[in-house]
C-alpha cells in the first residue's frame, strides 16, 4: 500500500480559536493553549497507509464516544442502522456524515471518502470543551467547545461536509494538496493548502444548499452558521464576501482575490481567493450550484497535484467545464469569469 501524509485540518483556524477564548473577558487563556498543544501532537503522527475497505465496514458509519478523553476512539455509541440514542451530539455526527456521503454517491457517484466504500469513523465529546473538529487522516473528531464560546460542530452540516471532503481530497491527490511535513509536524502550506482548504468550502456548501434544496439566490454562502455564540460571530467564513466581519467575525482575515494574498500565510485566509471565484461562477450561472459546477469542481480535483497554484486549478476547473459541458458553454464561460473576478486568470 502506498504511504502518505495527511493534515491534521481543523475546521477553525488558530486565530478564530484564540478570538473566542479572548472574548471570554476572564483574562485565562488556557483552553486556547491546550488546543494548540493538542492539535500539534496530533500533526506530529500522521503518517497514514492507505487500506482497502473490509466487507465488514464498506460505506459504514461508526459514531464513538470519546468521554471527554483524548484517547481514541472511545466507546462505540451508533453504528450502521442503529437507533437514535440519547446522545444528541451522536445523532448529528450519524446524520450529517450520512448527509455528506450521501451527496457524494448521488450527485457524484462517488462511494465513500476514498471512492471503494470506506467505512467513516467519527469521535464526539472528544477531549475537554476542545474547541474545534478535523479530519485526522484517519477518522473524524468533535470537541463540544465550551458551551459559552464556542458551541460545538456536530449539529453544522457545513463543518461535517467541510473536514469530510478534506479525507475526499486526500484520498485524490497523491501526496496530499498542499501537505507539507516540516520539523516532524504536518501542515497544509502555500497555494496548494488554500486550495485544500477552499475544495473543503466549496463542497460543504454545495452539500448544504443540496440538502436544503436552496438555489445559488436563497443560499446564505456561510460555512459553520451555529459553532460560534452569537456574541462571538455569525459564521467561520463566507464565501460570497471572504473576509467580511458583518457576515463572520469581527477578527476574520480571509482574502477574496490575489491582490491580497498573503505570502507564507494560513490556508484559512488565502483559501478565500478560490472560494470566491466558485461563488462568483455559480452567481454568474445561476440555478444550483451542485448541477453542473459540483462536477468541474470533483474532476478538476482530480487533475490537481500535491503543490498545484491556483491558476493551476483555474485552468483544470476551464478543461473540466468545457469536457463536462462544452467549449464555450455556459458552464464554462462562468467558470472563467469566477477565476478572472478574482484575479487567477487575466480578463
Amino acid at each position: 500500500m502506498e504511504p502518505r501524509w495527511s493534515c491534521v485540518c481543523c475546521a477553525l483556524p488558530e486565530h478564530l480559536v484564540r478570538y473566542a477564548h479572548a472574548k471570554s473577558g476572564d483574562g485565562n487563556h488556557s483552553s486556547a493553549q491546550q488546543h494548540e498543544a493538542t492539535t500539534a501532537a496530533l500533526r506530529s503522527k500522521r503518517h497514514v497507509k492507505r487500506s482497502a475497505p473490509t466487507q465488514d465496514d464498506c460505506g459504514l458509519r461508526a459514531i464513538y464516544d470519546a468521554g471527554s478523553a483524548k484517547k481514541l476512539p472511545g466507546v462505540l455509541a451508533r453504528a450502521e442502522g442503529g437507533r437514535h440514542v440519547r446522545d444528541a451530539v451522536v445523532n448529528d455526527a450519524y446524520r450529517n456524515i450520512g448527509i455528506t456521503l450521501d451527496f457524494f454517491h448521488k450527485v457524484l457517484g462517488r462511494h465513500s471518502l476514498d471512492g471503494n466504500g470506506i467505512g467513516v469513523k467519527a469521535s464526539v465529546h472528544f477531549g475537554t470543551r476542545y474547541p474545534n473538529a478535523m479530519w485526522t487522516g484517519r477518522e473524524m473528531l468533535f470537541g463540544d467547545g465550551d458551551g459559552v464560546q464556542i458551541l460545538g460542530f456536530a449539529h453544522s452540516l457545513d463543518i461535517v461536509g467541510h473536514e469530510l471532503t478534506h479525507a475526499v481530497t486526500h484520498h485524490s491527490v497523491r501526496r496530499g494538496l498542499g501537505v507539507v511535513r516540516r520539523n516532524g509536524m504536518v501542515n497544509l502550506e502555500g497555494e496548494a493548502g488554500a486550495l485544500n482548504e477552499s475544495f473543503s468550502d466549496v463542497f460543504a456548501s454545495m452539500i448544504t444548499q443540496w440538502h436544503r434544496k436552496q438555489d445559488v439566490k436563497s443560499a446564505s454562502w456561510l460555512v459553520g452558521e451555529g459553532v460560534l455564540a452569537p456574541h462571538v460571530g455569525r459564521a467561520v467564513r463566507s464565501l460570497k464576501d471572504p473576509g467580511n466581519p458583518r457576515l463572520t467575525y469581527p477578527e476574520d482575515n480571509q482574502v477574496g482575490g490575489m491582490d491580497g494574498y498573503v505570502e507564507g500565510g494560513d490556508s484559512h485566509v488565502n483559501s478565500g481567493i478560490a472560494n470566491r471565484a466558485f461563488y462568483l461562477a455559480a452567481r454568474k450561472l445561476g440555478g444550483n450550484s451542485w448541477e453542473q459546477l459540483g462536477a468541474v469542481w470533483y474532476r478538476a480535483l482530480q487533475m490537481l497535484v500535491h503543490d498545484a497554484t491556483f491558476r493551476d486549478a483555474a485552468v483544470a476547473c476551464g478543461e473540466a467545464a468545457a469536457s463536462l459541458h462544452g467549449v464555450g458553454s455556459p458552464a464554462q464561460r462562468a467558470v472563467l469569469h469566477g477565476w478572472r473576478r478574482v484575479g487567477v486568470l487575466q480578463s
